[in-house]
């Protein structure tokens, strides 16, 4: 902490460590301080002559706390708090550069509350930095974000209706375990009653929420991202199995755990699981793979490595490519054309 800050802003740094540590002891509020513990002391003597109730406990688990009730002045950041959260806010909402933006309107009204002294750098680093949107990226809306983390919070089971990436909708009563956001996506990993199995829902698909009066318990020791990693990966539309020619310790850093279930198979291993588009899984998962592979099961799969092991053929062909040859290594070729 700056040697150099007046008794006064000290003792209002006092009261900001108070708040967001209760039961700190009066050698760590020295610390913080970077003063004596007599001095921290004598700080919290200053608050309590102003009227703010802070309260001690002598023992292993004592220290200092603010009494209930208390009144606080406006959250104050420092400039590196600030900076901090305009960056983390810009990473995860490069759209927050708008000031007509949900989260940049309320980005803008932070940055107007700050000190001159420490909002000046944070407006000028939201107005000046560009952030490149990540195209994988959904913004769900934020009521239901919320609906569903009430429902997560009091283990409330809900009804929600879903709309899949294909347009079917359905309803499904499920037991909201967790929301995650993972990639840019969030994702809410949940029980349904309807399939009776664990399941996660884009929450960017889901249309309506409806708590209900059914309680629940989630799992015991539930770990909901390696949860999610591991459901993403199964109980889609179009099975996978692919073979590789190389021991499961080689390939397991290069399989993510949507790709599927990595298992040893002989001198080699096989990854299975489950996909929604095939497409996908072909052209950005198995293909940046540095091992041989067969793809043993999966119509769907090998009918879209097909399409990539033609496309990367002609590349390679000196002849130029007609009407027919772009329309087969390129199925939404013709689509365009029409």
């Amino acid at each position: 902490m700056p040697t150099d800050l007046s008794p006064t802003a000290r003792a209002l740094r006092a009261m900001e460590i108070l708040q967001t540590r209760p039961g700190v002891t009066a050698d760590e509020l020295a610390a913080f301080l970077g003063v004596t513990e007599r001095a921290a002391r004598r700080y919290v003597g200053i608050l309590r002559e102003a009227g703010i109730p802070v309260e001690s406990a002598r023992g292993p688990y004592g220290g200092y706390r603010l009494g209930r009730g208390t009144r606080l002045p406006p959250v104050a950041f420092t400039e590196p708090e600030a900076l901090g959260l305009v960056m983390a806010v810009l990473d995860g909402q490069p759209a927050a550069t708008d000031v007509d933006d949900l989260v940049g309107s309320a980005l803008g009204k932070v940055i107007r509350a700050l000190p001159e002294s420490v909002g000046r750098q944070a407006a000028a680093l939201r107005e000046h930095a560009s952030a490149a949107p990540d195209r994988y990226s959904t913004r769900p809306d934020p009521a239901t974000v919320s609906a569903l983390v009430a429902a997560v919070a009091v283990r409330r089971r809900v009804l929600v209706t879903y709309r899949s990436e294909a347009g079917n909708e359905w309803e499904a009563e499920v037991d909201p375990w967790a929301v995650v956001v993972r990639h840019g996506r969030w994702y809410l990993l949940c029980h349904s009653h309807r399939a009776d199995a664990i399941r996660t829902y884009r929450v960017d698909r889901v249309r309506a929420v409806q708590q209900t009066t059914h309680a629940f318990e989630p799992p015991d020791g539930l770990d909901p991202v390696a949860a999610l990693e591991e459901n993403l990966g199964t109980g889609w539309e179009f099975p996978t199995r692919v073979v590789f020619d190389a021991p499961l310790a080689e390939v397991a850093p290069w399989v993510r755990s949507p790709m599927g279930r990595l298992e040893p198979s002989g001198d080699g291993c096989v990854l299975v699981g489950s996909t929604s588009n095939p497409a996908m899984y072909a052209q950005e998962w198995l293909a940046s793979m540095p091992f041989a592979f067969r793809v043993d099961g999966g119509q769907e799969l090998r009918a879209a490595v097909g399409t990539v092991a033609a496309r990367f053929a002609a590349a390679l062909t000196d002849q130029p490519l007609t009407a027919a040859s772009k329309d087969a290594v390129d199925p939404g070729h013709a689509e365009r054309k029409a």
